[in-house]
């Protein structure tokens, strides 16, 4: 069995995308019964660890947010800037959202909204499953990192 990973199955998983990488801490927040248990199986079968809940009080290199529109999730705003707390300098935020027409789908212009009053640079959308999108969120420093 080869150490690298197969070029196919890199395009064909789409969380592969989402540019995590062995070894980095992923911070997951806003984790209920409806997130796709496939996508937080890969994010750590990347990192080659488990995903740390809101409880973790040491630095991460990303955070893992699954946000629904009108529940018990609060304020985007709010959850942005919380989410940032314990944020590795330049670290990312995947704001992971149900897609268009699924229950608790947040409109593209309320997270435009929310991410540029935390303080974060919304920079692209990957569909990662059949229900959920992923939103990169990038802190000034990792959003300047990007535009090389």
């Amino acid at each position: 069995m080869s150490a690298t990973a197969d070029p196919a199955e890199d395009r064909s998983n789409p969380v592969n995308r989402l540019g995590f990488q062995p070894g980095q801490v992923v911070q997951e927040l806003g984790y209920d019964d409806d997130v796709d248990q496939d996508v937080r199986e890969a994010v750590e079968d990347l990192t080659g660890s488990e995903l740390v809940d809101e409880d973790y009080d040491d630095v991460a290199d990303a955070v893992l947010m699954w946000f629904r529109e009108d529940s018990e999730d609060g304020d985007l705003t709010d959850a942005l800037v919380d989410a940032q707390e314990y944020l590795v300098e330049g670290g990312l935020v995947w704001l992971l959202t149900p897609k268009t027409g699924r229950t608790g789908h947040v409109e593209a212009s309320d997270i435009a909204d929310a991410a540029q009053t935390a303080g974060l640079s919304q920079t692209s959308t990957v569909a990662v499953s059949k229900d959920w999108q992923a939103v990169r969120l990038a802190t000034p420093k990792a959003a300047k990192a990007g535009k090389r």
